[in-house]
């Protein structure tokens, strides 16, 4: 991989350690960039093979073996293509390939020739090629914007126009702009696509979901959460679609399974693509944050699964449509209610408001800092005073073509029509775009159930009526029959409003696939009704680009002089660009008198498998072979057991599940998939005492593979060997 970032400083923090520690600890809020790898010292801290074999500029290196999947991270494991990832990774596309009569989601998908593997719907594979710092192109551009608006259309257009120059030199590539520090720092980064990827082995939803929702963000953990796909390209070598014609993709790079494990204290350091996290904000964002957003979408999900759960029992069918939204959903909603519990048990937003106050006396006490910044606190919290007077219309705008499908496809017509009618030649128009919005359309149908539409679809109206007066949506409005009970209201708004033909996805199809003039003619109440929410959302655009630009501006200052005041260079928020992060294999105290260790094993699968809960099912094998002690290779001899899930001090996100976690020898020893509830605040703040990841051990994904699947092919194309 071609290296062309300027680098940033580090500064370390060295984290006492305890009677459960070993002397060297990492650094605190460590999601590397590619750039910043080479200043660490990762000998001192415990790696055991040279640095540059993790990241090398000029050549191969682990690096290499990392690719980003549906939103989370992989890394490929054999030189024909196969790749480890999540099981939760992988679920929309198990979900997909499933029928009541073939439920690979519920009984797993095994593969045991290459002609067995089958179509990933909906999987992706994308690998960085390279990257490019572009800070100075664009911020440039923005040098003689005064409007706040202006700045932030500048930005994204200049940031296309490198992508489209990237793309026109190198068609084999796919360019992304991403933004390192708000307003201050950009890169330009080059990713090579893979889109034929296929299902190889998927466990059991009893090993690869054990513990549900129960257990979700929760430690001791004993989730299986592993799966194998694998990448095809054509024969040349070149990305190429879904083809009985393609052949497996020879990396550049893949990891070595070590099928001995790590044991506690042991070194360890994980690569992936880590979400978004939001550490270099101020007071305000996390108020907003704890009194708007994450209270709001944690109740609306927590409605919406209930609705699923209840029309899904209905049939297999039903539930197997809906599997994969209630999966996410429910991931979402415990991952807010944990950061809500963390952030109000640390006082966290009180925290970061006292440190803002230091910040601002900092900067009024240097008169050249005040001259430059001497406004800036005051205008962040004036810009969230406005942000926080119309946050809860904001988040109702934000969900509503979300949490009904019927919505998303009436938008998703109502936004050709109006292409359409822009047109010059609106014929050509309607038949060159028609597939596009087909292929939209089709998405959105795939989880549709008008049962579960008609009761969310009546949450959100009631919502929408009860928002204040100076925040009312006007379609919304509309609805309210004067002196009516409120919920007459909502049913009668559900009643009218989903009353349409495009309820059934051969009617939409059929216009769709008909002529510009019959697209233009389609109207009923639903499509009068997005209209009507896009007109608002229109006209509340401008105030949102403002408000977006002077926030750009502002958090790029903010990020300046607070590096001044903590005398350190920050590493940038993540922000799904390849990052490392390292550390230890160790437990934690998340409450007085308590220690908990850093593995798990089957025995603790017994055990919560006795208490009866659904949630805690699993394939009889795996109480016969524990009943045997029959571990194989995969014991570990003090536990006696095979080591199911793993703890660690990584710092991990959102978009790390997936993410290879290696021993100091760069070898496979696991997989990262969670976080401690405790943890979830990562995203706002990180801190060696509380924060702790999940994985899976790799023993257990192999023992799982061996004993209760008899996946030996999959030990063997691991270059495990096979007693």
């Amino acid at each position: 991989m071609k290296k062309y970032l300027s680098c940033l400083s580090i500064g370390f923090i060295l984290i006492v350690s305890s009677a459960f520690t070993i002397k060297v600890a990492p650094p605190d809020e460590g999601m590397y960039p590619l750039s910043e790898i080479k200043k660490l010292d990762l000998k001192k801290a415990g790696l055991k093979i040279d640095q540059s074999e993790i990241y090398n500029p000029n050549g191969i290196s682990l690096i290499d073996a990392l690719v980003q999947i549906s939103g989370c991270t992989g890394s490929f494991v054999s030189n024909d293509g196969l790749i480890i990832t999540n099981h939760h990774c992988a679920f929309s596309a198990v979900q997909l390939a499933s029928t009541p009569e073939k439920n690979y989601l519920e009984n797993g998908f095994v593969a045991r020739t290459r002609g067995q593997e089958i179509e990933a719907k909906g999987l992706t594979v994308r690998i960085t090629d390279s990257y490019e710092d572009v800070s100075d192109k664009i911020l440039n551009a923005t040098s003689g914007a005064t409007d706040p608006a202006e700045r932030i259309r500048i930005i994204k257009a200049k940031s296309a126009e490198l992508e489209r120059e990237a793309e026109t030199k190198d068609n084999s590539i796919k360019a992304q702009v991403s933004e390192m520090f708000i307003g201050k720092s950009y890169v330009l980064f080059k990713y090579k696509t893979i889109k034929d990827i296929r299902l190889v082995y998927i466990p059991h939803r009893g090993i690869g979901e054990f513990g549900g929702e129960t257990d979700n963000w929760v430690w001791p953990r004993h989730t299986g959460d592993f799966s194998f796909v694998r990448a095809y390209v054509a024969k040349d070598g070149s990305p190429a679609s879904y083809s009985k014609d393609n052949v497996p993709y020879k990396p550049k790079r893949f990891l070595k399974v070590n099928p001995a494990g790590v044991n506690e204290n042991d070194f360890a350091f994980i690569l992936g693509y880590p979400g978004r996290t939001f550490r270099h904000r101020p007071a305000q964002y996390l108020e907003y944050q704890e009194k708007f957003l994450l209270p709001y979408t944690a109740d609306l999900y927590t409605y919406e699964n209930q609705a699923m759960t209840e029309t899904g029992a209905k049939s297999t069918e039903l539930e197997l449509k809906q599997a994969t939204r209630i999966k996410r959903n429910a991931n979402t909603l415990k991952n807010y209610s944990g950061k809500l519990k963390g952030m109000r048990s640390i006082g966290l937003v009180d925290e970061k408001r006292k440190e803002d106050e230091e910040l601002h006396k900092f900067i009024n006490g240097n008169a050249n800092l005040k001259a430059k910044y001497g406004s800036l606190m005051g205008d962040i919290d004036h810009l969230y005073s406005d942000i926080f007077s119309d946050a809860q219309r904001d988040l109702w705008l934000s969900q509503i073509y979300n949490s009904t499908n019927l919505l998303s496809v009436a938008n998703i017509i109502a936004t050709f029509k109006k292409q359409v009618n822009a047109a010059p030649d609106k014929e050509s128009y309607y038949q060159s775009n028609k597939e596009r919005f087909q292929q939209a359309v089709k998405s959105a149908y795939e989880t549709f159930v008008f049962d579960t539409d008609k009761r969310i679809f009546k949450r959100m109206m009631l919502d929408g009526f009860k928002l204040p007066k100076n925040q009312q949506v006007n379609a919304v409005s509309k609805l309210i029959i004067p002196d009516a009970d409120i919920e007459i209201c909502g049913d009668q708004a559900a009643a009218r409003i989903l009353t349409t033909k495009l309820i059934d996805p051969k009617f939409t199809a059929q216009l769709l696939n008909s002529s510009s003039q019959q697209l233009l003619a389609y109207e009923e109440p639903i499509t009068v009704f997005v209209v009507q929410l896009n007109e608002q959302i229109a006209q509340l655009d401008p105030i949102k680009q403002k408000r977006e630009g002077t926030l750009n501006k502002l958090m790029g200052d903010y990020v300046a002089v607070k590096e001044l005041y903590k005398k350190k260079d920050f590493i940038p928020d993540a922000n799904s660009t390849l990052r490392l992060t390292y550390g230890y294999i160790r437990g934690y105290s998340p409450v007085d008198a308590t220690y908990y260790k850093p593995f798990t094993g089957i025995k603790g699968i017994i055990e919560k498998g006795a208490s009866g809960d659904p949630d805690f099912s699993y394939p009889s094998i795996i109480r016969d072979l524990f009943n045997k002690k029959d571990f194989g290779q995969f014991k570990q001899a003090q536990m006696n057991d095979v080591p199911v899930a793993l703890l660690y001090n990584m710092d991990t996100t959102g978009g790390n599940s997936g993410s290879p976690i290696m021993n100091a020898y760069g070898e496979l020893i696991g997989v990262n998939y969670d976080r401690a509830f405790s943890a979830t605040i990562n995203d706002f703040a990180w801190n060696e005492s509380y924060s702790r990841s999940i994985g899976v051990d790799i023993r257990y994904v192999l023992w799982v593979a061996q004993k209760v699947d008899k996946a030996d092919f999959i030990l063997k194309e691991l270059g495990v060997k096979v007693n």
